[in-house]
C-alpha cells in the first residue's frame, strides 16, 4: 500500500489561541507516529488569524523534537518570500538537529493576499519569476561546496536535504520533471489541473541524483468519523472557512453547522474546489481513497483535515490509518 501523510495547518479555532493550536499539531504529530504516517508537513500562511504556521521552520522544528520517527517538513515554504540562503541555512539546521527527518516542500505563491505578500517580499513579480533560478541556487547550497565558492549555508551545505516541489497548476509539475524531484499536487483545493499536471510529470521527468523515478503526491481533504452523518457536519467547518475567504473575511475555523449559510453559487464554488475530499466513516472512506489512488496512480496520499474539535480531527486520521492497513491487506 502507497504511504499516507499529513497536512497540518495548525488550526486556530474559534475562540481558541496559536498556543493551543501548536498543542494540537503536536499531539496530532505524536498520534500519526503511532499510526504509522510517512511524514507530516506544515504550510507556510501570512496574516491568517486562523492558521498559526506562518513561522514555518519554527514548528517544524517544535514537531520534529516532539518525535521520535516521522519525517517532518514544509507543504511548504513559499520560496519567493524568502532568500534561498535563508532558508538553505533554516533547514540546514533542521537537518542537522534531526538527520534523516527533514523534507523541504517549495511552492511559488505568496500564501498570502497582495498587501501581505509585499510586506514579506517587496518585489511580488521579480520574486515569482526567479522561482527556478531560486530552486536550483537552495540546491547549490545543499551539496557539497566546491572551490572558490565564496557563499555556503552553514549548517546546509553537504547535508542534501530532500526538496520537494508543490504546485496547483502545470509550472511546479515541468519544473520538477526538469529537475528531477518529486512533485506533490495541491489537489485539496485546487483540483482542476491535476491529472494533466501528472501526466506532464511523470512524461516530462528526468532522472537526477535526488530521484532516479517520477515521485507523486497528491493532496486530500480527510473527514472521517463513525457515521457518515457526523464526517458532513464536520465538513462544514471547511465549507465555511473556504467561503469566508472567499467573502475577503477569513478568520478563525468555525465550529461545524446543521446548514451553511451561503448561496448556491458560493456553495457550488466551494464544492468544485473541495472535489478531492473525502467524507465519510471507514467504509465510506476507503471506497473513496481507494477510487483516489487508482484514478491518480499517486505515490502517495497527503490528508488534511480542518477539523474543528481536535478528538474528532485525531479519530480522522485513526481511521485514514486503519483504511491504508486495509487497502494494503487487499481488504475490498
Amino acid at each position: 500500500m502507497i504511504p499516507f501523510s499529513v497536512l497540518d495547518l495548525s488550526p486556530v479555532t474559534a475562540g481558541s489561541t496559536a498556543a493551543q493550536a501548536f498543542h494540537n499539531t503536536l499531539d496530532l504529530a505524536q498520534h500519526a507516529e503511532r499510526w504509522g504516517y510517512q511524514r507530516y508537513w506544515l504550510a507556510e500562511h501570512h496574516n491568517m488569524t486562523g492558521i498559526a504556521s506562518a513561522a514555518t521552520s519554527v514548528v517544524i522544528g517544535y514537531v520534529a523534537g516532539g518525535t521520535q520517527t516521522i519525517r517532518v517538513g514544509s507543504g511548504g515554504v513559499m520560496l519567493p518570500n524568502h532568500a534561498p540562503l535563508v532558508i538553505a541555512e533554516q533547514f540546514g539546521t533542521l537537518a542537522s538537529l534531526y538527520p534523516g527527518r527533514i523534507d523541504l516542500g517549495l511552492g511559488r505563491a505568496p500564501g498570502t493576499d497582495q498587501t501581505t505578500a509585499r510586506a514579506l517580499r517587496r518585489d511580488l513579480q521579480g520574486s515569482a519569476d526567479s522561482f527556478p533560478d531560486d530552486v536550483v541556487e537552495l540546491q547549490r547550497y545543499f551539496a557539497e561546496p566546491v572551490a572558490g565558492q565564496r557563499v555556503r549555508a552553514v549548517p546546509g551545505a553537504g547535508l542534501n536535504v530532500p526538496l520537494w516541489l508543490l504546485g496547483s497548476s502545470l509550472f511546479s509539475a515541468q519544473l520538477a520533471a526538469a529537475l528531477g524531484l518529486p512533485f506533490a499536487f495541491a489537489s485539496h483545493f485546487a483540483p482542476d489541473h491535476m491529472m494533466t499536471a501528472l501526466q506532464l510529470y511523470r512524461a516530462q521527468f528526468r532522472p537526477s541524483a535526488a530521484l532516479g523515478r517520477p515521485y507523486a503526491m497528491v493532496g486530500v481533504n480527510l473527514f472521517a468519523a463513525d457515521t457518515n452523518d457526523v464526517a458532513r457536519r464536520l465538513f462544514t467547518s471547511l465549507q465555511q472557512q473556504f467561503i469566508n475567504l472567499r467573502r475577503g473575511t477569513p478568520g478563525q475555523l468555525q465550529p461545524p453547522v446543521e446548514r451553511v449559510e451561503a448561496s448556491e453559487f458560493e456553495l457550488a464554488s466551494v464544492a468544485h474546489s473541495l472535489a478531492y475530499s473525502v467524507i465519510g466513516d471507514r467504509d465510506t472512506v476507503r471506497e473513496k481513497l481507494a477510487s483516489i489512488i487508482e484514478q491518480t496512480g499517486a505515490d502517495e496520499l497527503m490528508l488534511t483535515a480542518q477539523v474543528y474539535d481536535h478528538a474528532a480531527r485525531l479519530r480522522s486520521f485513526e481511521i485514514a490509518a486503519q483504511v491504508r492497513d486495509e487497502l494494503g491487506a487487499g481488504k475490498p
